[in-house]
């Protein structure tokens, strides 16, 4: 089975509502496409916005699918997603109404120049916003580049507020 991992978050209220509403429904809209199946979802959590700003905490999950979509056809759905939610991307770590990240598909490895979506997601070891939800759906991952497990990844992390579960 190809493992794919999609990150979610939002900090920003969208016409679902609140950012929680908002991640919960766009779960809810990926699983109605009937091209993804969810196969497991972390918990959610309140994180920080990377880098540090004064914009408002993000709400952040992980989740695991399968699907028969080629990289780029799901990165497309995911950004088709997005846009039914309300966002347009503007200057890069701005606040938004729904992010969702393309992770790691099937621990596939390339870079952008080939048309497709870089893989593994360029930023993801560096997050701890990932890689917290991460470990509770996959603890066994290991990232497709360096080949480091997630113990190794979170205990490279700089010093900051860690991510906080949101009890449902």
């Amino acid at each position: 089975m190809r493992r794919i991992f999609i990150g979610i978050g939002a900090n920003l209220p969208s016409v679902s509502g609140p950012p929680l509403a908002t991640c919960r429904a766009a779960l809810a809209r990926l699983a109605a496409d009937g091209r993804v199946r969810l196969v497991a979802v972390s918990r959610f959590y309140r994180s920080a916005p990377v880098p540090p700003s004064d914009q408002p905490w993000f709400v952040n999950a992980v989740a695991e699918i399968e699907t028969a979509l080629s990289p780029a056809a799901l990165l497309a759905l995911l950004h088709a997603v997005e846009a039914d939610f309300g966002r347009v991307r503007g200057a890069a770590n701005a606040p938004r109404v729904l992010d969702l990240d393309l992770l790691d598909y099937a621990g596939l490895c390339r870079g952008e120049r080939g048309g497709g979506p870089a893989l593994p997601h360029p930023r993801l070891e560096g997050r701890a916003f990932v890689l917290v939800p991460l470990q509770e759906i996959a603890p066994d991952w290991r990232h497709p580049r360096s080949g480091k497990g997630l113990a190794a990844l979170l205990a490279a992390l700089p010093p900051g507020p860690a991510p906080e579960p949101i009890e449902a």
